[in-house]
């Protein structure tokens, strides 16, 4: 006799079960997500008229900016600008910004390659400004994690200059980040522009 096979308890909680009810939580992460895209559309107009007066290399200023999302970062969504962007290889320069989901606002620099060799002692030469603006160093193996746990990212406020000079000396890959809470939604949009100008200023040649 074939015996049928037992089927799954799929049951759902009483939120869930709302949750799965209800469309408009799902209408609304659009319109945010939306929201989201053209804010960065016009961040990525005033990064470029920043970079376009530094003196960067011409691949960094020819790039183009870049928007994308994605639904798992860690089980949530995010939208992401890049620019510039150069990835060449071992040879990156990229200036991240991200939404994520329940989480932050954060902007990157990224520079690996020639441009970490070009760039680093700019970078620790810029140490007081950087801790100033509340900037994390990246303390990570891995440097496409965006996370701020203790085991990606650790504040300047922590780390003397020699030590900052350590951690860029000896990984082969520098980044350095600054979030900014999700309740900042109002001012981010000022707040960007700021850390993107520092950020340029303290790598230009």
């Amino acid at each position: 006799m074939l015996r049928m096979k037992q089927q799954p308890k799929l049951t759902l909680s009483d939120e869930e079960l709302q949750l799965v009810n209800n469309a408009g939580w799902i209408l609304t992460k659009h319109t945010i997500t939306g929201k989201v895209y053209e804010l960065f559309g016009h961040l990525a107009e005033e990064y470029k008229t920043v970079v376009e007066k530094e003196n960067l290399p011409l691949a960094v200023v020819q790039s183009s900016p870049k928007i994308s999302k994605g639904e798992n970062y860690l089980l949530l969504p995010y939208v992401m600008l890049d620019y510039p962007r150069c990835f060449g290889g071992e040879n990156i320069f990229a200036v991240r910004t991200m939404f994520w989901w329940g989480n932050f606002f954060s902007i990157t620099l990224q520079l690996s390659g020639g441009y970490k060799k070009m760039f680093e002692e700019n970078l620790v030469t810029g140490y007081d400004q950087l801790k100033q603006h509340g900037f994390y160093v990246c303390n990570n193996e891995d440097a496409w994690q965006h996370h701020f746990e203790k085991e990606n990212y650790i504040s300047l406020d922590q780390l003397t200059k020699e030590e900052l000079q350590q951690v860029v000396l000896q990984k082969e890959f520098i980044k350095l980040a600054v979030k900014f809470p999700l309740n900042y939604w109002s001012k981010i949009a000022e707040m960007f522009p700021e850390k993107f100008s520092l950020l340029m200023q303290l790598l230009k040649t």
